[in-house]
């Protein structure tokens, strides 16, 4: 029975299968349709390709008329007037500060270090006690030739006696009559003198020795306490109980100390050969400035000079002397020292304006019609940020500051915003208004 029924299943299922596959048969449009979407992309990126490539070309045309535009124009300069050299000129050049005297204390002795009494910042006196050294070994040599100085006068002492009667003897022979001694005697008796009253001056000699060596240890023996060499203030110290200290002062040993002494303070500065002449003739004021604004004037003049040029550098060594004895400047500050100095030359103008060439220093002058004439000058003197010129410049005369290499003379240049007449703000903050 159910093997009849199982061909009609099979079949009925074949049926169903059939009715459910995908139909093969599409509509005529669709084709169509994405024919026209396909065309409608396309022709949207062409017209974006175009509209890239026309915005681009109008954009690069109107940058090469902009350039052309700037080729044909006349280079843009900055103008200074010369002003005429003021009958007293304010040197200013950096400087340092550095202490009356500065000393680095080192041991004198081998040892521990026992105790110390000064530390950084402290106001010290001459002669006061900064530390304690320990030194065994020095103490044994004292109390070594201590003992070898009483034995060496002990000695000294067997001697004169020995020598004194070796003098009786030798006296008694001497003056006994012919017959009663020989003379062989009496030879002997003075060799025994003479040798004698050798040994005698050896022991002298020897005790001598002994007590120069004690002496010499007693004086080390000194060392022990470390003392400061003048009134100053103690700028570093390097020690701690218990540290081994080692005599001398080589780069392989560590110092205890350093102390320097503040008043007055010394300031350094290296002029520049062309104000040297002024400078070394003493007589100068000066002015000194430090970086916080505190401004102290030195009544004096220039202290010292080297009286020579670097030959490196081509600098003088100029020392000013000024009075701290408010304590406001410590060694090792930078400051800016101003020398009041006679002028040189005719007209000052920024160092901007110097243009360095082969044939030596120019300015450019800007005329009324704005057209550039370059003329060689003279520098007479050069604090690096004003410049007094000797020649080749007149007051009033405008001059072109960083000019271009590419602007040759007779050029035709357009002006930046005019600077006011006068020395420009550059050189007023260097050659301020107390000048």
């Amino acid at each position: 029975m159910d093997d009849q029924t199982r061909p009609s299943d099979y079949g009925d299922d074949v049926k169903r299968t059939e009715t459910h596959a995908v139909t093969t048969d599409y509509d005529p449009n669709t084709r169509h349709a994405l024919r026209r979407g396909v065309l409608i992309v396309g022709v949207v990126l062409v017209v974006a390709f175009l509209a890239v490539r026309i915005e681009r070309f109008f954009h690069d045309r109107s940058l090469a008329r902009a350039a052309d535009a700037a080729a044909g124009e006349a280079p843009l300069v900055e103008l200074v007037v010369a002003q005429k050299v003021s009958e007293l000129q304010r040197f200013a050049l950096p400087g340092e500060t550095a202490a009356w005297y500065t000393s680095t204390i080192y041991a004198r002795v081998n040892g521990y270090v026992a105790h110390w009494y000064a530390d950084i910042g402290d106001h010290v006196k001459k002669g006061q006690l900064l530390a304690l050294i320990d030194t065994p070994e020095v103490d044994a040599q004292l109390a070594a030739a201590r003992a070898q100085l009483q034995r060496a006068r002990a000695d000294e002492a067997m001697r004169r006696a020995e020598a004194a009667f070796a003098k009786v003897q030798f006296e008694r022979w001497r003056d006994s009559p012919k017959g009663v001694v020989s003379e062989q005697e009496r030879e002997q008796k003075h060799a025994e003198y003479d040798s004698a009253t050798a040994q005698y001056q050896a022991a002298v000699a020897q005790v001598a020795l002994t007590a120069a060596q004690v002496d010499q240890y007693s004086a080390l023996s000194q060392f022990k306490r470390v003392t400061a060499p003048f009134d100053g203030i103690i700028t570093a110290r390097d020690i701690d109980i218990g540290n081994l200290v080692t005599a001398g002062s080589t780069t392989a040993t560590t110092p205890l100390y350093v102390m320097t002494q503040n008043n007055p303070m010394r300031v350094f500065v290296d002029v520049p050969q062309s104000a040297a002449a002024e400078l070394m003739q003493g007589a100068v004021p000066v002015s000194v400035q430090t970086a916080d604004s505190i401004a102290r004037a030195y009544a004096g003049r220039v202290a010292r000079t080297s009286q020579a040029i670097n030959v490196r550098a081509r600098t003088l060594r100029v020392e000013v002397d000024l009075d701290n004895a408010d304590a406001s400047l410590v060694p090792g500050l930078y400051v800016r020292v101003a020398f009041s100095l006679p002028p040189r030359g005719l007209v000052q103008v920024p160092a901007a304006a110097l243009l360095f060439r082969s044939s030596g220093p120019e300015v450019a002058r800007v005329g009324a019609d704005r057209r550039v004439t370059f003329a060689p000058v003279t520098i007479a003197r050069d604090d690096g940020n004003i410049v007094e010129l000797g020649s080749g410049v007149a007051p009033g005369d405008q001059l072109a500051l960083n000019l271009s290499g590419q602007v040759n003379s007779g050029d035709v240049v357009r002006i930046a915003t005019p600077t006011a007449a006068g020395v420009p703000q550059a050189a007023a903050s260097v050659h301020g208004p107390g000048t």
